[in-house]
């Protein structure tokens, strides 16, 4: 009898362990979502700031003519 009280105290030990853990993560991801900004953790808003960087880079080299730039700039403001 004593060795299935053990038994079960182990796994009660284990259990306890798993739902802090996962109550640790959710408080984690809550206060992550939370004191987000509008644009903070926004991936898209940091892909197209790189696109427009590479955009312009590519208009101040002379690879697109001023009607490209002005009409890939207004897709890609229109994306974002």
């Amino acid at each position: 009898m004593m060795d299935f009280m053990g038994f079960g105290m182990a796994w009660m030990w284990i259990l306890g362990l798993l739902l802090l853990a996962g109550l640790v993560l959710l408080i984690v991801f809550l206060v992550r979502a939370l004191s987000a900004g509008p644009n903070r953790g926004s991936r898209r808003s940091g892909e197209a700031t790189r696109a427009r960087g590479i955009l312009e880079e590519r208009y101040a080299r002379g690879e697109l003519s001023t009607e490209e730039y002005q009409e890939r700039l207004h897709i890609l403001n229109e994306n974002s």
